[in-house]
């Protein structure tokens, strides 16, 4: 008798430690529901300040005495989409001067000159996430939608046909840089710095490549939806 007890016991606790064994990840998964928070999403509008200027590849040691940096301005829209908790992408459009300038007695001229291009540019940037500090970089592409060329007594435009001082409309390049974020409740405020360089010879009679440094300013708050977070 007193083992058809213990055994009864023993089938007793076998049978409720299954029981709830069975039931445990149904409590789990309705009490305890893993949250995945990746980063955020924007959608900002930019006006920026930009430093551009000019590299003349095999002969650039020759100008490095006269090349002076130019100051341009920098207005599209960026898109940052969050995918993961440390990554996200970011798609840009926005249109930009660039170009560079040429003291006095330089290679090319005797005089002072200023070449100007005015661009649309697309990059596409890996942007990794480190707390409120951010790291990307990615390609980009461009179209030069005009330009012009300008000297102390003369300034003309810039022939994008196919001749010896013609340029190129379609240039491409890479970027790389970084940011921080400040957050205000629920806006944030992002200062990015970055490097843009040139990769295709914008001219058909020389070698001339585009370099440029953009300090962006970013003021929006997130989405409430993310497009591509879990």
């Amino acid at each position: 008798m007193k083992k058809k007890s213990q055994t009864g016991l023993i089938l007793s606790m076998i049978f409720l430690s299954a029981n709830s064994f069975g039931q445990t990840p149904g409590l789990r998964s309705e009490n305890t529901k893993p949250v995945t928070k990746t980063a955020k999403t924007y959608f900002d509008l930019m006006i920026n300040v930009e430093s551009t200027n000019l590299n003349y590849g095999g002969s650039n040691s020759a100008f490095s005495n006269y090349k002076k940096p130019v100051k341009g301005v920098q207005a599209g829209l960026s898109f940052q989409a969050g995918v993961t908790p440390r990554f996200s992408l970011v798609s840009e459009l926005y249109f930009i001067k660039k170009g560079g300038k040429l003291t006095a007695n330089n290679p090319l001229t005797a005089e002072e000159s200023i070449l100007r291009l005015y661009t649309l540019e697309l990059p596409v940037l890996a942007r990794f996430h480190f707390g409120n500090f951010y790291m990307n970089a990615g390609p980009s592409i461009a179209y030069n939608l005009g330009g012009t060329n300008k000297t102390e007594t003369d300034s003309k435009n810039l022939s994008f046909i196919h001749s010896g001082d013609g340029y190129k409309r379609f240039d491409a390049g890479l970027q790389a840089g970084a940011g921080y974020m400040f957050q205000f409740k629920q806006k944030r405020l992002a200062l990015d710095m970055r490097y843009n360089y040139g990769l295709t010879n914008i001219s058909r009679g020389a070698e001339v490549y585009t370099r440029s440094f953009i300090v962006s300013v970013h003021f929006s708050k997130p989405w409430k939806t993310n497009p591509l977070g879990h």
